[in-house]
């Protein structure tokens, strides 16, 4: 078993003892709320209306990274009750590696395979985590999150790559080991709630059957004495405390939404990602 650093605050800001310690041994929380369904409906508009201006769904490099050239996600990756609970478990220096998000449009054939996040990351040790964001709801009938209770305790586990068309993963990696289906745990989100999960815990969501949309949005952190240790260079965003590491390029907020700037920058560091993550292969996953 991978022993991984944790931080024991002596205070915490929104979790409990006793969901901290549950996190700690089944590798995920939910859920919590970040915005009410107001502000969660408001947030949807904000992305749907950055769909209309770039000519349907936000797919390829823009679905990564948006923070970076989005006003409103910049924002919310820096939301205080986002970064509270995840301060609870990595502490008070933090920064945002990346972001993504993961849409299913109705009756969408579109699924993620179970597999570990950490996998071909490149970062130096897995003390990270995800907050998934519900733009809309969230539930089995439209293809949740579904999460596997404790696989993070496990080491890296070795997965294979399929490159599936309707995988919504980079390489549709998955687990080349067997995986227990009916012990998954359904992570249910209402519009404005936010799960957090652990870069190893094992998880994957199924299609979306239903006439409506599943839009969510992963956004990952780290704290600041993390590396990146397979590209040569990195860059992330410092969205609380203080970085005396400088491991990573420090990525600046957009000034406007689809800032020429921002988007010249984005595109230079979603394509220095792409080396990282698909780094050992000749194919790049179909847009």
């Amino acid at each position: 078993m991978t022993q991984t650093a944790t931080v024991t605050p002596s205070k915490t800001k929104v979790l409990t003892p006793a969901q901290l310690d549950a996190y700690r041994r089944n590798g995920y929380h939910f859920p919590s709320r970040a915005l009410s369904a107001e502000e969660a409906f408001a947030y949807r508009n904000k992305l749907e209306s950055a769909e209309a201006s770039v000519g349907g769904p936000l797919r390829g490099p823009l679905r990564n990274k948006p923070h970076l050239i989005f006003t409103w996600a910049a924002e919310l990756v820096r939301h205080p009750a986002i970064l509270d609970a995840v301060e609870d478990v990595l502490g008070p220096n933090l920064l945002c590696w990346s972001s993504s998000f993961f849409i299913k449009e109705k009756r969408d054939p579109s699924y993620v395979s179970w597999h570990q996040d950490s996998t071909y990351w490149g970062l130096s040790r897995p003390d990270i985590v995800t907050a998934w964001v519900a733009f809309s709801v969230s539930e089995v009938a439209n293809g949740c999150m579904r999460v596997i209770p404790g696989s993070h305790l496990k080491d890296q586990l070795p997965h294979k790559d399929t490159f599936a068309e309707n995988n919504l993963l980079t390489r549709g990696q998955e687990v080349a080991v067997q995986v227990d289906a009916n012990s998954a745990v359904d992570i249910e989100l209402q519009p404005g709630e936010f799960s957090l999960h652990h870069v190893r815990i094992v998880h994957g969501s199924e299609p979306n059957p239903a006439d409506y949309r599943r839009i969510g949005y992963a956004i990952r952190y780290l704290p600041t004495d993390v590396r990146q240790v397979v590209g040569e260079r990195d860059s992330a965003t410092l969205v609380r405390g203080v970085d005396d590491f400088h491991y990573f390029d420090a990525e600046p907020r957009p000034k406007a939404d689809l800032d020429p700037e921002a988007v010249a920058l984005h595109k230079q560091i979603t394509e220095a990602a792409d080396q990282v993550l698909y780094r050992g292969t000749d194919k790049i996953k179909p847009k």
